[in-house]
């Protein structure tokens, strides 16, 4: 039996596409390179020596957060900055360091001292430090920077208005004369004195 022309042409036809659209091949514009796909790897951060972790977690306790650590204030002495950090962010606050509590401790070459806290006030080994608010604070925002000339610099800042006072950020870093952390002035240039009580603070230079 002939098959019309026109019924073999288009049989031939039918032939060819279902040969180039075969369900095993690659489409190049639906599928993305590998690099577009997969979700950016972020850098590890640096593992904390697991003896800086401990000592980390005496001060603050089981989920004591270490940001920096080592010669901070120049001094050739071994010092760690460690916090502890909230949990989650405040509804309506900017994300950031957000801590309850912070410390500097100190390796003294026979046992490591805190010679700087953060919790309610702020305070160093000799009192509150100038400028604390007088009104407990429960959490703080922390920026920090480290320089060469002036070494660790801090800057808390009240995540709240504190009860009766106003929202201050509050710079601290090592004062190199007096051997200790003390605040700084509005400038962040002069150092303010410590106090042992909250009622009058003492700020004078030192």
């Amino acid at each position: 039996m002939k098959i019309p022309g026109m019924i073999f042409t288009a049989a031939i036809l039918a032939i060819f596409l279902c040969a180039c659209g075969g369900s095993g091949a690659s489409n190049p514009k639906t599928e993305a390179p590998a690099a577009q796909t997969a979700e950016a790897v972020k850098p590890a951060a640096p593992a904390i020596p697991p003896d800086i972790q401990k000592v980390a977690e005496n001060a603050l306790g089981s989920e004591a957060e270490v940001l920096v650590y080592g010669d901070l204030a120049l001094t050739g002495k071994q010092q760690i900055l460690v916090i502890s950090r909230l949990k989650k962010t405040p509804e309506g606050k900017t994300p950031g360091t957000l801590l309850s509590r912070a410390a500097i401790v100190e390796d003294s070459g026979r046992e490591w001292k805190q010679i700087f806290l953060c919790d309610e006030h702020l305070k160093n080994t000799k009192g509150f430090l100038g400028a604390t608010p007088l009104a407990p604070v429960p959490a703080w925002r922390l920026q920090y920077e480290q320089h060469d000339d002036k070494r660790l610099v801090m800057y808390f800042t009240p995540l709240d208005k504190p009860a009766g006072g106003y929202i201050q950020t509050i710079g601290i870093r090592w004062n190199p004369k007096v051997k200790r952390y003390e605040s700084l002035d509005r400038t962040y240039e002069q150092f303010l004195g410590e106090s042992p009580t909250l009622e009058i603070p003492d700020v004078s230079r030192k």
